[in-house]
Parts: C-alpha cells; structure tokens; sequence
C-alpha cells in the first residue's frame, strides 16, 4: 500500500519533485487539413537520440486508429525544476532539400502537436513575415509575398497543484531565416508556476464554451422540440380524428343492410389483404433494418457514456467507446434482423446472420482500404497499421459473428412469429395509378426533409469540432438531438405511410425505410457545402478523407434512421388494422 501510494508517473498523474517528465512529440500537418498529418520528425528538426532510436509511446485500439504516434520530443524536463536560460537541444545544419521542406510546411501553416502528462499543445513550425500574423485563419495563399521564418525557440510555461500537472502553454520565439548551408540550434526554457485550478477543472480551458453554448445552439433545440410538438400533434390528429372517422366508415359499411348505398371503396382498408404482404428482398430488408437498429442502440449507448464520463479528455477514447459498444449491439443487429426475417417467412437464417454481421463492417473496411491506400502513398499517420488492421478484423470475427449468431438464434425463438392482425391475399392486388407527388419516390425524398430540418444545426456543431480542432463536449444536446431525431423520423414516416397506404398502395415496408433514411442525402448535400463554404480545405488527400469519412458516417445515418422509421411504422400500421373488420 505504501509502495503504490508513493508511485509517481504518467498513469497516476503525480510526480515527485525533480522526478524526470517527458514531453511527447505526436504530430505535424498543415492547419487547413487535419487528416493529413505525419510524423513529427517527418519535417528536420533534431532530437537529443538517434532517430531511429527514439522512443515511441504506445496506445490502445482508438489512440491508434485515430492517427496518434507519440515520441519523445527529446526536451530534458523535470517537475517544478526552472529552466529559465535558454537549453540547446541540438544544432542541424541545413541543405537545399531541407530548406525546401521547411518552406513548404511554413508557408502551408504546417502545426505540430505536444503532449505533457496526457494535456494538449500545439504551436506553429514558423510564420511568414507580413502574412497577418500568421493567422492561419486568414485569406492568403502558400504562394503569398514574404520570407518564411522558422521558429527555433520553445518557451514552456507549466502549471501545478501539488503533485500533479493542470496547464501547460507553449510559446514559439525567435523566427530564423532558412537558407541553404545555415545552421540553426533549436532552444527551450521551461518555467513552473502554482496555480488553484485542480485536478478535475484541467481540461476545461480545452472546452470552447462560447462556440457550443452559444444561443443559436439552445435556440436550435428549442426549434427542433416545437418541430416535435408539431409533429407529435399531426400523427395524434390522424390516429384520434381521421382513423375514427375512418373506422366508423368502415364499420357502417360492414354492417349496413342497404346494398345500393353509395359506398366509398377507396381508402386504406382496401389494401387490409396486401399490407402485410412481404417486400421484396426480404433478406436484404432484414439486414438493413437490423444493422439500422445496432447502429441506434450503438449511437444511444455512447451517447449515453460520453455524457456520464469525460470521453474527450482521452486520445482515441471515444473511438474505443464506439468498437466496444458495436461489438457488443451485435447482440441487439442479430436478434432484430433474425426475428424479422423469420416473421417475413424467411429460412435461410444462416445467411441473414452473415449478411447482418457483414455489411456495416464489410462497407467500412473497403472505405478504409481505400483511405489507407491514399494515407500510405502520402506517408501519412492517418495510415492504419497492418497489427492495427490485424486486431481489429480479430474483434470483428471472434466477437461480432458470434454474438450476432446468438441474436439471431434468439431473435428466431422469441420473436419470430408474426402477429400481423389480417390475413395475406393469395392474389397480389393492383396498385392504382397516382398524382406524381404520391408516388413513393416523391414521398422518399420529401421524408427526409424534417429530420434533417431538425437536426441540420447540430450537424455545423459536430463537424466543426471533428473538422477545426475541437472538443466537443455537449453530449446532452448530443442526446436530446437523437431523441428528437427518432421523435420526427417516426412521426413524419408515420405520415408518409399514412399517405401511402390511403392512396391504397400498400408497398408501405420499404418506403418507409427509405423515407428515414433519405434523411442521410440531406446530410451528405450539407457536408458539400461545409466542405466548400466552411473549410479551407485543400488536396486531393484532405478531400478523400472527408469525403470518404462523410460516406461512412451518412451510410451509417441512413439504416440508423431507416430502421428507426420502419419500426415505428410497423407498429403504427398493426395498430390501425387491428381494430378493423375485414373479411
């Protein structure tokens, strides 16, 4: 017990006085292009050890698949010991090609990345001189006027309480002219100060408050639950006025004696004997609703874990989060898919279970393969390692299958019989013509509109953090937006299927998926704006990243929100039938 108390390093977060503390080099890239990063030596600058000696910091599945690389930066630090005259770290002697190089990352606002006991720091490779500070905000161009200057001195200013790191703040000085045959020597000073902040409170000077919390993100939600009210209130009129009024209809024209009255055949009772009918490619509907309900249940459990713990304070946390709450959806993908494959008279089973536990991942790792590709041509360490890769295909085959097979063996057992309130007709009926704007098509493509609508705010808030560096922090608007989401996808599905099946067209199944998921077009049109209008991102690399990174993420948005509209659907449609009389 002694032992550990007094134990003192990076995973405790408590140091001894003159104990050594190491401050780790991660990576470098143009400020413009987040994904293309490299490694920090990957630029010439000097470390106190042979290069290929230096040492590395390894970190778990997420840090990894985040593109993080930690080295040790060389700097000879050690707790609350000042270093107030300026330390040689070393002296490089430059050539045409490393000049060259220098330039380049100067004159594209080139960043690096620090990390001391676990907290962030950034700061500039060098600036140009007359290039507005180099605000790398500002409107200019690589091949703008003015000599790039390369910074050669650090100044670290470090806080503490107690034992334990809570600030640090880098400052880079002396901007040095790059000429072929210079040499120059890289210089830092190190100060310690006490400050009040604890522990707890270090990573709140991380967190943007006056971007997340901003009035336009409460006016957003404010608009999206009166977007709820509104729907909630339409659905409510069509279950409690219109479908009364309907059944009473119906009701009379079951029971009345007069056969010449003027009956009104339209309407969705009409299609009582084909609603239930089963859609095409009931497998493929199967799995994609399956696959649609783990990716919500995985979106909810995150959501809901990132709100209780502080997830953005760990490198590659909330990426670790997301592969082990897949891993374990598994369960809930299985079970729905089976159980609704079997409802819809399906057998092949074995094939659903493959297809479930497949298809986000198999879209995925072709994605991937194609990012990697580019990530390596570029030497980037946004390129995923092959043990990395390795791992992560093991997880996926000796977790996820698995686990999948038990759902869909339950989902077959417990709930695979279908409880559909009228009988199927042998005979398909016909569908009748309709006005262009009924046809389902149209109704697909205007389903996505309010969800998107209620969300499309949210969405500038989670790309900018993902995008421009960040944290974002606001998962309890994060959770009221998914619900909120859910609430309109449901209601406005429920309407366009409503609309459907009284134009007695009763191919309600697949519309209603698509209508929830035409949800993720809107998205995707908006992230080509952001990209345009938003960023200042440059390079066929940078582009290939975002675009293959939205792909995933709408690809994903689009069977989350498709299952979550046939779902709901379903339900609607078994309840209004189920209180009709039909032959």
């Amino acid at each position: 017990v002694v032992a550990a108390g007094c134990r003192a390093d990076e995973a405790t977060h408590r140091y001894q006085d003159g104990e050594a503390i190491k401050l780790w080099a991660n990576k470098i890239g143009p400020y413009n292009n987040p994904q293309e990063t490299y490694n920090y030596f990957a630029l010439p600058f000097c470390s106190d050890d042979d290069l290929s000696n230096v040492e590395h910091k390894w970190g778990g599945l997420g840090e990894v698949l985040e593109g993080n690389d930690l080295v040790n930066s060389g700097l000879d630090m050690s707790f609350k010991v000042d270093r107030a005259e300026p330390v040689t770290l070393c002296s490089i002697k430059l050539d045409a090609e490393s000049v060259g190089t220098l330039v380049y990352a100067i004159r594209n606002h080139y960043w690096y990345q620090f990390y001391l006991d676990d907290l962030p720091i950034w700061g500039m490779v060098g600036e140009v001189s007359g290039d507005n500070e180099n605000d790398p905000d500002a409107e200019d161009s690589p091949d703008a006027d003015g000599e790039p200057l390369m910074y050669t001195h650090r100044r670290l200013s470090i806080g503490y309480n107690g034992d334990r790191i809570i600030q640090v703040n880098l400052t880079s000085e002396s901007p040095t002219s790059l000429s072929p045959g210079a040499e120059i020597t890289f210089t830092y000073t190190v100060e310690w100060q006490p400050v009040n902040i604890g522990f707890h409170k270090r990573f709140e000077r991380y967190l943007d408050y006056d971007f997340f919390e901003h009035q336009i993100h409460w006016f957003s939600i404010f608009n999206s639950f009166m977007m709820v009210i509104f729907l909630v209130g339409i659905v409510s009129l069509i279950l409690m006025r219109t479908l009364r009024r309907d059944y009473a209809r119906y009701a009379r024209d079951a029971d009345g004696d007069d056969l010449d009255s003027d009956l009104d055949e339209s309407g969705w009772k009409q299609v009582h004997g084909d609603v239930f009918r089963v859609p095409p490619q009931p497998m493929l509907f199967a799995t994609l609703v399956g696959s649609g309900t783990q990716l919500a249940t995985l979106s909810l459990l995150v959501i809901l874990t990132a709100t209780l713990l502080t997830l953005y304070t760990g490198r590659g946390a909330v990426v670790t989060t997301c592969i082990t709450c897949y891993l374990l959806t598994s369960l809930v993908g299985g079970y729905t898919s089976g159980s609704l494959y079997m409802q819809l008279g399906g057998r092949q089973w074995t094939r659903v279970l493959l297809y479930t536990s497949s298809l986000f991942p198999v879209v995925v790792i072709l994605t991937m393969t194609i990012l990697n590709v580019v990530a390596i041509a570029y030497r980037s360490m946004s390129a995923i390692p092959f043990g990395t890769i390795v791992v992560t295909l093991l997880l996926w085959l000796l977790v996820c299958i698995p686990l999948t097979v038990v759902g869909t063996i339950l989902g077959r057992n417990w709930g695979g019989v279908a409880d559909y309130p009228c009988r199927v007709n042998a005979i398909p009926r016909l569908v009748p013509e309709k006005q262009w704007f009924a046809k389902p098509p149209v109704l697909v493509l205007l389903g996505g509109v309010l969800p998107f609508g209620s969300i499309f705010i949210e969405m500038y808030f989670i790309f900018t953090s993902f995008w421009n560096y960040k944290f974002y922090y606001v998962y309890g608007f994060l959770l009221l937006v998914f619900v909120i989401l859910s609430i309109v996808t449901v209601c406005v599905t429920i309407v366009v299927t409503y609309f459907l099946l009284n134009n007695e067209d009763y191919r309600w199944a697949w519309t209603s998926f698509l209508s929830g998921a035409s949800t993720a077009v809107y998205v995707f049109i908006y992230s080509i704006y952001y990209f345009f209008l938003k960023t200042k991102m440059s390079g066929f690399f940078q582009t290939v990243f975002y675009f293959g990174y939205m792909f995933l993420f709408c690809f994903g948005l689009a069977m989350m929100c498709g299952a979550i509209g046939y779902i709901g659907c379903s339900l609607f449609v078994k309840r209004i039938y189920k209180n009709i009389k039909s032959d």
